[in-house]
């Protein structure tokens, strides 16, 4: 794997230090809770996805793959934190609350799954080599 400069890896921990504290603060109903999220998704996900792997192993790969999904949808869900704001969509009332408000929790739950198993499957994977 490519290893990030040291403003780059400070990017990356100060975007997964923004997402958590945008994530926790709008439990709190929070205005901007979804702006310091939003800011923190950019950087945490932009940075990994200038990491790359330039080895043959399919197994690393396949992980890799999985890490950026999980990156999208932490975009995903910074979006959706935005649309849970109000309906701004134009959606009847009752469709909102079907399928927008506060659906971000979700999407963010399975990034944060994905990321966690990709990343530990990655680092063992890269132990073996």
């Amino acid at each position: 794997m490519r290893q990030l400069s040291k403003t780059e890896n400070a990017i990356f921990l100060l975007g997964a230090v923004l997402m958590v504290i945008g994530a926790g603060s709008s439990v709190l109903m929070w205005k901007g809770a979804p702006y310091v999220f939003a800011l923190g998704a950019l950087g945490f996900a932009s940075m990994q996805m200038l990491q790359r792997y330039e080895g043959k192993n399919v197994v690393i790969r396949r992980l890799r793959r999985m890490m950026l999904l999980s990156d999208i949808l932490f975009l995903v869900s910074a979006l959706l934190m935005f649309a849970s704001q109000g309906n701004f969509l134009g959606l009847s009332h009752i469709t909102y609350i079907e399928y927008v408000y506060n659906k971000w929790v979700i999407t963010l739950l399975i990034a944060a799954i994905l990321q966690l198993y990709s990343t530990h499957r990655i680092a063992n994977e890269l132990a073996k080599e």
